[in-house]
């Protein structure tokens, strides 16, 4: 390494501040931690009606269980224009205290209200007040930034992590009374909460997501709509899409039997496929979409061409990362990540606004990212340029 490329590289990474940040939002992180932490408390009375520490472990336990895959599953789908971890924690906060604590006082309050059924409840109240309470999350979180739920893959990433964590607290719940036992079912303790947890936590673990998907994609579909009225509409049947799939669900349980569980369930197993389809699709086109973008860019003298790969395709990317660390060490490798992540959103950005969307400040944040990938610029270290690169297109 020369001297000049010695000086180039920082001693540490400077923090970056987005642009246009909005107001309150500090305030909102730390509501969202206190929310959190009440949370937790919660979730450990819920668990500890089991009776017995025995019971509360287990059921704390196997309620834990699903959430890598699940929590995995969504981290894929977002990889490419990932979106920012406080909205992300925030919804996972809503979907397991906010929403439940909405839905168990209005379920509660209706049920003694009316006198209904537990299999009425639990198939007509439910899924009426837990869809809206966990799509509540991203209605509001459309209102206050339309920049954060931008398209399909957005909504259905914020609405999945809603209902994972919806789920989590319900089935600690689920569990905890399974250890117990009731007159209606034979088995209790251990075998009662394994039994529940093979229900809900292996065949069925993606439920809460899939419900709620539906009013996500439907977000990520009005944000490209310009008239409020098609927004609205859009919206409306969203929400009564989530609410159907759940009273399907509910009601193959309380009314269908057996066979009409394995109905209900081959129905929304198809919907499910078809859905992961979808966003598979979606996320394959997302990567020529960000290819498509960067020459564009490259062509305007923004980047140069042989730097495309290294920030498109995640193979390149990591290869790219890997050689600045060999060569730079790890704040080299930060830097090239850093620039990475600038270029892949500046990308997206001008593809919207070309593309004739509506982003708020888009000229602007596409600016400003340019400006911070020129900022680390004299400490970028990428590998030597790919050979005839267009073949890796």
């Amino acid at each position: 390494m020369t001297e000049a490329t010695a000086a180039a590289i920082p001693a540490a990474l400077p923090k970056y501040r987005e642009p246009f940040r909005q107001r309150g939002r500090v305030a909102l992180i730390v509501l969202f931690v206190l929310i959190a932490i009440a949370g937790i408390a919660g979730g450990a009375a819920i668990s500890f009606s089991a009776g017995d520490p025995e019971g509360a472990g287990l059921s704390v336990m196997f309620a834990i269980v699903p959430l890598p895959l699940l929590l995995l599953a969504y981290w894929w789908l977002d990889r490419y224009e990932p979106e920012p971890r406080r909205y992300k924690f925030a919804a996972f906060v809503w979907g397991g205290v906010v929403a439940v604590a909405i839905a168990l006082a209005l379920e509660v309050w209706i049920q003694n209200t009316w006198d209904l059924s537990d299999e009425t409840a639990a198939s007509v109240v439910a899924p009426l007040v837990e869809e809206p309470a966990k799509c509540l999350f991203l209605l509001l979180t459309f209102v206050r930034s339309r920049r954060v739920i931008d398209g399909f893959l957005d909504g259905l990433v914020y609405a999945g992590i809603v209902g994972v964590g919806f789920a989590f607290v319900e089935n600690i719940g689920y569990y905890a009374a399974s250890y117990l036992g009731s007159p209606d079912i034979q088995v209790a303790g251990a075998e009662g909460v394994t039994t529940t947890f093979v229900v809900r936590g292996l065949f069925s673990p993606f439920a809460h997501p899939l419900f709620t998907s539906a009013f996500g994609i439907a977000v990520g579909l009005a944000v490209a709509r310009r008239s409020k009225v098609l927004k609205v509409v859009i919206l409306m049947v969203g929400l009564a899409a989530s609410v159907g799939l759940h009273a399907v669900w509910n009601g193959s349980l309380s009314y269908g039997g057996g066979a009409g569980f394995v109905l209900a369930y081959l129905a929304l197993a198809i919907v499910l496929a078809g859905i992961t389809i979808l966003a598979i699709v979606a996320r394959v086109r997302q990567v020529r979409t960000l290819e498509r973008s960067l020459s564009y860019v490259a062509q305007r003298g923004w980047i140069h061409p042989a730097e495309i790969p290294y920030l498109s395709r995640f193979g390149y990317r990591k290869a790219a990362r890997r050689f600045a660390k060999d060569h730079g060490g790890r704040v080299t490798a930060k830097v090239v990540k850093r620039y990475q992540r600038h270029a892949t959103e500046m990308a997206f950005l001008h593809d919207a606004m070309m593309t004739g969307r509506s982003i708020p400040h888009g000229v602007e944040r596409t600016y400003a990212l340019l400006d911070a990938m020129y900022a680390l610029r004299p400490a970028l270290r990428f590998p030597p340029a790919l050979q005839n690169t267009a073949r890796h297109f």
